[in-house]
């Protein structure tokens, strides 16, 4: 193999003079802050906080939103900055909106159940909502963990919720077509939960890493070349912030999101108990949009869509996102196309 020493020497200064220059811009940058749009705290229980985004001018639909994100990360993502807010874009499009913060939790939140969060502050939340507004119902919007639990939610209170969206959530557990969904047929959660009593974030999030593990090298090495450049240096460690700060997740309410939905996939089954009440999916009978990512490496498009045949709903529709599982909500075509399209499908059911 013959190699081109002065090719490979130019290489090496013109890197190293990118390296010096990116230090430089990055000491020129000043602090990381996500969570761009106003917002003000309006009910709290615990740790557990709802907040409601303000708005200039009135909502084209009276009726409040609420969007609820996974617990493992924070929901921070969906305002990242001005340009990449899929909130922003949602409240520009008409829409009140109003989100849940699952807080930070510790090892005295071990025993916090999924019944903790759907009966108690999911409905207390939801109850406040429909108090302030004068309204039966709400529309209402979940995201990837976020949207499975507002399925279940909607189909034990289908009273209470006027329209439900949900993007990139899984359903179906039975698919064997990601690693993820594998692995967690065979790891011992009861081990994990007795020994832990959290399960830490980083935990969970090493094993998303490894669905795609060329990724946290591939976005380095593009980097480089942006060095230079403040804002894309800034969106880049927003971003990074972002995936940084994992909340660990209440060992009781892990415990029984693996075993029940990923190992035994009892909501598709019809098995599924929350407080000693089966949850029948065919009692979701609101209109109801689903969104899912077609690139999606984390969600696969098969558990997120085989949940329509299983709902009761006649006013029922897909949303395919041509991208990845992230991209749903920082991605130029989510601000561009799915949020005024979703905006305009929640304002028509208004």
């Amino acid at each position: 193999m013959n190699f081109n020493t002065t090719e490979i020497t130019e290489e090496l200064i013109s890197t190293t003079e990118k390296l010096a220059k990116g230090y430089q811009t990055l000491q020129e940058l000043g602090d990381v802050e996500v969570g761009a749009s106003p917002k003000e705290l309006v009910w709290s229980c615990d740790k557990i906080k709802m907040y409601h985004y303000l708005r200039d001018t009135p909502a084209k639909c009276a009726t409040p939103v609420l969007v609820s994100f996974a617990m493992l990360n924070r929901h921070d993502v969906l305002d990242l900055q001005p340009d990449r807010s899929l909130m922003k874009k949602l409240i520009d499009e008409g829409l009140d909106i109003y989100i849940m913060d699952w807080g930070y939790h510790n090892k005295s939140d071990r025993y916090i159940t999924m019944e903790d969060y759907i009966d108690g502050y999911f409905n207390d939340a939801i109850d406040f909502l429909r108090k302030k507004h004068n309204v039966n119902s709400i529309h209402k919007m979940g995201i990837c963990q976020g949207g499975t639990f507002s399925m279940i939610y909607a189909a034990l209170y289908p009273e209470k919720i006027k329209s439900l969206t949900t993007y990139v959530a899984p359903y179906d557990f039975s698919t064997t077509s990601c690693m993820l969904y594998k692995w967690t047929k065979y790891i011992d959660v009861d081990a994990m939960v007795d020994t832990l009593g959290i399960i830490p974030g980083d935990t969970i999030d090493g094993a998303f890493g490894m669905l795609k593990p060329s990724m946290n090298v591939s976005k380095y090495l593009g980097l480089i070349d942006s060095l230079e450049d403040k804002d894309k240096m800034m969106n880049f460690l927003r971003m990074e912030k972002w995936k940084g700060d994992l909340p660990a997740i209440p060992g009781e309410m892990y415990r029984k999101y693996i075993k029940d939905l990923f190992r035994d996939n009892k909501l598709i089954k019809g098995t599924f108990e929350l407080g000693g009440r089966i949850v029948n999916l065919k009692n979701v009978t609101m209109p109801f949009l689903n969104v899912y990512a077609t690139e999606d490496n984390i969600i696969p498009n098969d558990s997120t869509r085989n949940v329509m045949s299983y709902i009761g709903s006649t006013d029922k529709k897909e949303y395919p996102f041509p991208g990845g599982h992230i991209g749903v909500f920082v991605g130029g075509k989510s601000q561009k196309e799915l949020a005024p399209a979703v905006a305009k499908w929640v304002i028509e059911r208004c």
